[in-house]
C-alpha cells in the first residue's frame, strides 16, 4: 500500500482536526488563546510493518515555543483525553487496514525555534 497517498493532508486533518489544539489549551488553561503552538499530525513514512507519524508543534504568532513547554508533552499527550493518542492510533490502524498494532510516542525534539516534533510510531503486532 502506498501510505503517502492514503495519509494525505486532508486525511490527517480529518484524523486530527486543527480544532483539537484549541480544545487542548482550553482544557489546560481555560482559554485557547493561551497556547504557544498549534498541533498538527504529519505522516512521515510507512511500510507494511511500521507507520511513522509526528505531532508538529508549530509556534503561534507572537508566542515563544520554549523547550520547557514541549519536552514533557509526550507523557501529557499519552494521557490527555482530547489528544487521545490511543484512539488516534486505532483510527490510523483502521485506515491502514491493520487489525492489531502497538505504538510508542517518542521524545520531543527541536526542528527549529518555530517547530518542535513529537514522533509517533505504530507497529503491526
Amino acid at each position: 500500500m502506498q501510505f503517502d497517498t492514503v495519509f494525505t493532508k486532508e486525511k490527517l486533518d480529518e484524523l486530527f482536526p486543527a480544532s483539537r489544539t484549541d480544545e487542548f489549551f482550553d482544557a489546560l488553561y481555560g482559554e485557547a488563546e493561551s497556547g504557544a503552538y498549534d498541533i498538527e499530525l504529519a505522516f512521515v513514512n510507512g511500510t507494511d510493518d511500521v507507520l511513522e507519524f509526528a505531532f508538529y508543534l508549530n509556534q503561534r504568532n507572537g508566542a515563544c515555543l520554549a523547550c520547557n513547554l514541549t519536552y514533557g508533552l509526550p507523557q501529557v499527550f499519552m494521557r490527555h483525553p482530547i489528544i487521545n493518542v490511543k484512539g488516534l492510533v486505532e483510527e490510523i490502524a483502521a485506515v491502514a487496514g491493520k487489525n492489531e498494532v502497538t505504538f510508542e510516542i517518542g521524545k520531543t525534539h527541536e526542528e527549529s525555534a518555530q517547530r518542535h516534533i513529537i514522533p509517533l510510531v505504530i507497529k503491526a503486532a
